[in-house]
C-alpha cells in the first residue's frame, strides 16, 4: 500500500467518526433527520426520458447548478435496492451535496431484476453515460470529467461499468448510440461487490491497469454489505496500480449517508478526491 493512499485511508477514518459522532447526537430523542435544502442556483428537472429498456421508457433527474464561466464536471447517480427495489427518487439527499459543489448531479433509472434479466440494468446504467456525453454541450458538461458513483447495488453498477467501458457485448442498445461509455472517475458507497444478479461477474473481475480511479466509503458496522467486500476490492485495485481510497465510517451501519450530516461529509470527500485525481491527471 502506497504511503498516500495508506494516510487518504487513515485520515479517513478520522472524519468518518467525527461524521458519526455528530449523527448520534442529532438522533438523540429519536429526533428525525431534516430535510436537505435545495442550494441556492441548484435547478431540478424531474423524470427527463434518455432512453429505452426494451418498452420501457428509462428517466433520469439532473441536478443543475448556476452556469459558471467553464464546463462543468458531471456526476452520474446509481440507486440501490438490491437490485429488486429502489428508485432514483431515493437520492435526493445524497445528490445535493454534489450539486452544492459545482456538479451538474444525474439520477438515473434502471430495470429491476423481474423487469430485466442481467445485463438489462447495466445497460441501462450504459445508456445514462451514453445520454449525458451526448447531452454534454447542452448541459454545459465537459464530457471528459464524468463521474460514476453507485450505492449498494448501485455501486456494484457503477463499478462494473467503469470496468467494462465501450465493451461491445455489454453497451446495449439504449439510445445515443455511438456517444460512449467512458468516465473518467468511480465512486462506491458500500458496494456489494460480491452480491451481483444472477448471470453476473465480480466487479473485481474488470480490475486492471485501465480501471479509473475509485473512491470507496463503507460503515464499519455493515451488515448487509459487510466492510470486508470494499477492502477486497481495495486491495485489488492497489494491487492492480490504479489510484483508490478507502473511507470508513466508524459505527456507520448501510446506507449512513441517508443523514444529511453524513450525506454533507461524503460530499466532501468525494469533491475532494476527485479534484486531487484531476489535478494528478493534468500534472
Amino acid at each position: 500500500m502506497s504511503r498516500l493512499t495508506r494516510r487518504s485511508f487513515l485520515g479517513s477514518a478520522v472524519v468518518g467518526a467525527a461524521a458519526v459522532d455528530a449523527f448520534a447526537q442529532g438522533r438523540a430523542g429519536g429526533a428525525p433527520a431534516a430535510a436537505v435544502p435545495v442550494p441556492d442556483g441548484v435547478a431540478i428537472q424531474k423524470d427527463v426520458v434518455f432512453g429505452k429498456g426494451g418498452a420501457m421508457d428509462l428517466k433520469l433527474d439532473i441536478y443543475s447548478p448556476k452556469p459558471g464561466t467553464s464546463k462543468r464536471a458531471a456526476t452520474i447517480h446509481v440507486h440501490g435496492g438490491g437490485f429488486t427495489g429502489g428508485s432514483k427518487d431515493t437520492l435526493n439527499e445524497r445528490i445535493l451535496p454534489f450539486a452544492a459543489h459545482g456538479y451538474v448531479a444525474i439520477a438515473a433509472q434502471y430495470r429491476l431484476l423481474g423487469q430485466s434479466p442481467w445485463p438489462g440494468m447495466l445497460e441501462d446504467v450504459k445508456a445514462a453515460i451514453r445520454w449525458t456525453r451526448a447531452n454534454a454541450a447542452r448541459l454545459d458538461i465537459d464530457p471528459a470529467r464524468i463521474t460514476l458513483v453507485g450505492y449498494s447495488a448501485g455501486g456494484f453498477l457503477a463499478l462494473t461499468a467503469a470496468g467494462t467501458q465501450n465493451k461491445a457485448d455489454m453497451e446495449g442498445s439504449g439510445g445515443n448510440a455511438g456517444a460512449g461509455t467512458q468516465i473518467d472517475l468511480a465512486v462506491a458507497f458500500y458496494p456489494a461487490v460480491d452480491a451481483g444478479p444472477p448471470g453476473s461477474l465480480s466487479p473485481a473481475t474488470y480490475v486492471g491497469p485501465n480501471f479509473p480511479p475509485t473512491l470507496l466509503l463503507h460503515g464499519t458496522a455493515d451488515t448487509t454489505v459487510p466492510l470486508a467486500s470494499s477492502q477486497r476490492l481495495f486491495q485489488r485495485l492497489l494491487d492492480s496500480k490504479v489510484p483508490a481510497e478507502l473511507h470508513t465510517f466508524e459505527g456507520a451501519e448501510h446506507i449512513f449517508d441517508r443523514d444529511p450530516v453524513l450525506a454533507s461529509a461524503c460530499g466532501d470527500i468525494a469533491d475532494l478526491f476527485v479534484r486531487r485525481q484531476r489535478a494528478k491527471a493534468r500534472a
